[in-house]
């Protein structure tokens, strides 16, 4: 079966990717696994992550994954529910939705807004407390998603979204479309939906073609919608992707200097909007003795997702309060860095 070929090709070679391509013969991707499918979880016992969809029909420029994981097809619904159901019976709290494409989600099934009932569906699972979306497209964020996110008490305030850059002329280069104008639309929109939420982006610096002019584009495009969370990346060459064979290569050091110029732009902002939180309270997911000193407590708001974002120390908790993993519980922010928050259990 297809399933064994790739177990075989992953066997043969730390390399796997390119052994897969090459066992399967060039075949199109169509494994989908289902609830049934045995999992071993590599996150907390308090949060997990739900595939709802495979591949990508995009035609981004710089990515292979339409060639690796095949056309876009997305997992039943019923499927999706029962492995929910099952984590928070294993005492999951928190369920991260991710695919390729998540706000696809249900189309190819002949589903309008099949990403909004499942949230709202997924909200009425009793033992869950939170549900959150990863990897959400711009063009595909309806109005009817927003609302879900708003009205369903489970569902964080928050929204990945990957713009990877703002320059008209670099988004067609990526073969992605819009424009800077279109995306700060976006954002206004999105956070009339939803007030207070939080925004999370990724960008690509040095994409073939990216000219001085874009990449201040890109930075004015940044101060001005003031992103909760950014991650950027510098470009590198995929051999196989449209990109590998685009004129006009960016030299490597200044796709490098122009990330650490808008990771320092960032840094400013997220620091900015960090102090607007303190003397404010806020649930805060527990997940117990600190990674940074044994004498901290750690845990997670609604807008900072596991390892990507950055999180809360608690220093302070009530006298003989014994903090149980995977709780929530209310926390006062006393101070603020430029990605992690300092605050006491109150």
């Amino acid at each position: 079966s297809q399933v064994n070929e790739i177990l075989k090709a992953a066997d043969d070679s730390f390399d796997a990717d390119e052994l897969l391509l090459k066992r399967i013969g060039g075949k199109t991707a169509t494994y989908l696994y289902d609830y049934n499918t045995p999992r071993r979880r590599a996150t907390e016992s308090h949060t997990a992550f739900i595939k709802i969809a495979e591949g990508c029909d995009r035609p981004c420029a710089f990515c292979s994954i339409p060639a690796m994981r095949g056309s876009f097809r997305s997992r039943k619904f019923g499927s999706i529910i029962k492995e929910a159901r099952n984590l928070a019976e294993q005492g999951v709290k928190e369920i991260v939705l991710v695919a390729q494409d998540s706000s696809r989600y249900g189309e190819d099934l002949g589903k309008v807004d099949a990403l909004a009932e499942l949230i709202r569906a997924l909200g009425e699972i009793e033992k869950l407390e939170w549900i959150r979306v990863m990897y959400a497209y711009p063009t595909h964020i309806s109005d009817a998603f927003l609302a879900a996110i708003a009205e369903t008490p489970k569902a964080v305030k928050y929204l990945d979204m990957p713009l990877q850059h703002a320059s008209r002329n670099v988004l067609k280069r990526m073969k992605r479309g819009g424009n800077r104008a279109s995306l700060e639309k976006l954002i206004v929109r999105v956070r009339a939906h939803v007030p207070g939420i939080t925004i999370r982006t990724t960008f690509i610096t040095g994409f073939p073609g990216e000219t001085e002019e874009d990449f201040a584009e890109l930075m004015a495009f940044v101060r001005n919608c003031r992103f909760d969370n950014v991650g950027v990346f510098t470009y590198s060459d995929e051999e196989g992707t449209p990109a590998f064979d685009l004129p006009d290569k960016v030299d490597p050091k200044i796709a490098k200097q122009r990330r650490h110029r808008l990771m320092k732009e960032q840094a400013k902002i997220s620091k900015q909007l960090n102090k607007a939180k303190i003397g404010k309270t806020f649930p805060v997911l527990f997940e117990g003795i600190s990674r940074e000193s044994e004498l901290l407590f750690q845990g997670r708001l609604q807008g900072q997702t596991q390892e990507i974002d950055g999180y809360i120390l608690i220093n302070d908790m009530p006298e003989n309060f014994e903090p149980q993993i995977g709780s929530i519980y209310n926390v006062r922010i006393t101070e603020a860095h430029e990605y992690d928050l300092i605050g006491e259990i109150v």
